[in-house]
């Protein structure tokens, strides 16, 4: 893309997703800035060095005003036309995010968009910082005030995700030495067991029907079934038999590689067949049709609010439906099986030998659990004055999401 840059388009401009984008100067050939979804903005320029093709990153805005950065640029032009070879750079943090989101975590890692949150949001403040100039003191001090921030889980998180890169960076030889090596997570983690109370049962479904499509609904959705929120959240509809009320999760996509069946309760069901379905679109939960729907924290913050609590987190919902069907006699291996849990009550030689789907316990587990909350659903009714009907989601507005609506189940 190509356009006269001005003092006012670099304050205002913004990257239309999902890719970054390149703006190249009309006044200046070979100059431009890179912004980033994140709203990250580099000035570069590109032209030919020995015959090849080379991008050279400049600086950052507003660090470097656009004036300096097309000065600096004319200067390394010119230097390139008299002969002057540009000094070779290490990349930056910043830039090399991006491809260690695309060449690495994105193909092997179905939680890669936790990875690149946590690189762009906790490691930013390093990101105009060359990759072989990282200090691990720096690296220190962030979490340290991750840590201030009440989010030592948060920071035991990002900095495995910083390290993982770093030694991406080292196979690929582009720095000499991680200098992280060795550093030791900043805390203990912590097992987590977080159980919801029936009032906040009562109060989350509530705040969740408030919420609507899409976070609601697929709130509910993860109290309903006790599946995991990457699993929810990417729910297709060809995945979905109405006929047999199954959901199918395939292998690839279930956290441990192994394909799981999940009954649907009536309850999830009228829920799914009360959604829209966008056209061209397969995605249950989107508000693109192209992805399916993410940034949960806003979402969370607002149920936060609705509840009163916010000592708890979207994960905690898949166990407290494993307790809640525990509290109500299910079995644990059957309980096991209902979360696809690869190891369990059956382990070792007797889960080679048992091959046995339980589908039919699954199911009778799952009906149970939906029968549980719809008892806390009609309680919760008759004490607040206002009706959930059979816990199906509130009517949204298709049009304000700018789809039409073409099916409803």
């Amino acid at each position: 893309m190509k356009k006269k840059l001005t003092s006012r388009y670099i304050d205002t401009v913004t990257a239309p997703g999902p890719k970054r984008l390149d703006v190249y100067d009309q006044a200046l050939t070979g100059f431009g800035v890179r912004v980033s979804t994140s709203g990250r903005k580099t000035w570069f320029c590109s032209t030919r060095v020995n015959g090849r093709m080379k991008r050279m990153k400049i600086g950052t805005y507003p660090a470097l005003s656009l004036a300096d950065a097309r000065e600096h640029a004319k200067a390394t032009l010119r230097d390139i036309q008299l002969g002057v070879e540009p000094t070779a750079t290490t990349p930056a943090l910043g830039d090399v995010v991006p491809q260690f989101i695309e060449l690495y975590a994105r193909p092997r890692n179905r939680g890669w968009r936790e990875q690149q949150r946590l690189l762009e949001q906790k490691w930013c403040g390093l990101f105009t910082t060359p990759i072989d100039q990282i200090q691990r003191g720096a690296v220190v001090r962030i979490l340290d005030q991750m840590i201030a921030d009440g989010a030592p889980g948060r920071a035991n998180n990002a900095l495995a995700t910083l390290k993982k890169l770093l030694n991406w960076c080292l196979d690929r030889g582009m720095i000499d030495i991680n200098p992280i090596a060795g550093l030791k997570p900043p805390t203990k983690p912590k097992a987590r067991d977080r159980v919801l109370t029936d009032p906040e049962i009562s109060r989350f479904l509530l705040a969740a029907e408030d919420e609507g499509y899409p976070f609601g609904t697929l709130a509910k959705l993860l109290l309903l079934t006790g599946q995991r929120r990457g699993e929810v959240s990417e729910m297709r509809w060809s995945q979905v038999d109405f006929e047999t009320a199954t959901w199918t999760i395939p292998s690839e996509r279930a956290k441990n590689g192994i394909a799981h069946d999940v009954p649907l309760s009536q309850p999830v069901i009228d829920i799914l067949q009360g959604l829209p379905r966008f056209a061209g679109s397969d995605f249950v939960f989107t508000t693109t049709g192209k992805t399916p729907v993410s940034g949960f924290g806003r979402a969370k913050d607002r149920l936060n609010d609705a509840m009163g609590a916010s000592d708890w987190r979207l994960h905690d919902l898949r166990r407290t439906a494993a307790s809640g069907m525990a509290r109500i006699g299910v079995a644990p291996h059957i309980i096991e099986k209902v979360l696809n849990h690869k190891s369990g009550v059956i382990s070792g030689v007797a889960a080679v030998y048992n091959r046995y789907s339980y589908a039919d316990e699954k199911c009778e587990a799952l009906r149970l659990w939906s029968k549980e909350i719809q008892a806390l659903t009609c309680s919760m009714s008759k004490g607040c004055g206002r009706s959930l009907g059979s816990l199906t989601s509130n009517e949204t507005s298709i049009e304000s999401l700018g789809f039409t609506r073409i099916s409803s189940g």
